[in-house]
């Protein structure tokens, strides 16, 4: 074991107790998942983030690959009240620092209070405060990762489900290896593409469906895809999940904005507005469309704060969710998205935006 210091954005150095050594800065963030945290840990939407868990025991099933939602892990470091000797060792192998011993709950109550904030962290043999403060004087807001994108996307156009019934065209914004899973699951042949693809780049894929990805970060700076989104609408079906979903609504007449403390964790509620039904979901995302513009209509909403979760326009085709309906290990209440999505190739169909 070794020295930890956490400084806040507020003033505060919290001391703990250091599980994987290394020196990082970014946007302290919580997560309420008490399972899935090796999902967590490789979704790439904690992109340039300190990833808090508020449940306090991390790694009590230990580590596999085959939870994996990307090649490594996003989040700048990650902390707990305590995580397993498994997690722990994970993390030190991908030269991510972690802290435990902290009181993650007061941790918390002050993001939810006083909302997402700077930090800096110093963890390793004979690291002082200051340490940690200096990484805190380096950090920057979320809006100013302009090329975000660029770390997290895929290099060159991959091809699964190769033969499928259906080309979807995926943006990687940062895509969950859920979401390629889910649609190949449905027949789909997914085009997994750079971040920053032109539509011209794009019309020689001729693709049947247009999809933006989740992604890290503030949506405005994703200025290729919502110039997709621009230049397909209308054309041809167009769906996006989390960041996907800003992203069209920012192309169609849309604003979003920062949230507080965002959603993150698996305990969601969402209300559909035409059926009244309730489900639980898994979301992270620390910005949400705002005005949905003229083009798009709120189908769904989040039941504790009434931020639109569902956006729908049948005549152009379009549909998208705030929050993952492929989200492993769960809950798996709303999977008939994707068939709504894929639906909209048929074109004697249209979605009807109510799961």
């Amino acid at each position: 074991m070794s020295d930890a210091y956490l400084a806040l954005e507020d003033g505060r150095v919290i001391e703990a107790r250091g599980r994987a050594p290394g020196r990082t800065r970014g946007e302290l963030v919580f997560t309420t998942a008490y399972t899935g945290y090796e999902e967590s840990l490789t979704d790439p939407s904690y992109e340039e983030q300190v990833l808090t868990f508020s449940y306090p025991l991390i790694g009590n099933y230990g580590v596999r690959e085959d939870r994996f939602e990307s090649d490594r892990v996003h989040p700048r470091a990650a902390i707990a009240h305590e995580f397993t000797e498994d997690v722990a060792e994970w993390l030190e192998s991908e030269n991510v620092p972690a802290i435990d011993h902290i009181d993650s709950r007061e941790l918390v109550t002050s993001i939810r209070e006083e909302g997402a904030m700077k930090c800096g962290l110093a963890v390793g043999d004979d690291v002082t405060p200051a340490d940690a403060r200096a990484e805190l004087e380096q950090c920057k807001g979320m809006s100013e990762h302009v090329d975000i994108g660029k770390r997290v996307t895929t290099v060159e156009h991959t091809t699964y489900g190769d033969g499928g019934n259906v080309d979807v065209a995926l943006i990687d914004c940062g895509a969950k290896m859920s979401i390629v899973e889910s649609l190949v699951e449905r027949d789909a042949a997914v085009h997994v593409l750079p971040y920053d693809t032109t539509p011209g780049e794009l019309a020689g894929l001729d693709p049947e469906l247009l999809f933006i990805s989740n992604g890290p970060g503030d949506p405005a700076n994703f200025e290729a895809a919502e110039t997709l989104v621009g230049e397909y609408a209308g054309e041809i079906p167009i769906a996006g999940i989390c960041l996907g979903q800003q992203v069209v609504a920012r192309a169609l007449g849309g604003t979003t904005e920062k949230m507080d403390f965002g959603h993150r964790g698996v305990n969601q509620p969402v209300r559909d507005l035409e059926s009244g039904q309730v489900v639980m979901t898994t979301q992270n995302h620390g910005y949400t469309v705002g005005e949905p513009g003229d083009e798009l209509h709120v189908k769904q909403v989040n039941v504790n704060d009434g931020t639109a979760e569902g956006l729908a326009n049948e005549e152009l085709d379009v549909i998208t969710r705030q929050y993952h309906p492929e989200a492993h290990p769960g809950p798996h209440d709303s999977l008939g998205f994707f068939d709504k999505v894929l639906s909209m190739t048929d074109t004697s169909a249209h979605a009807v935006a109510d799961d």
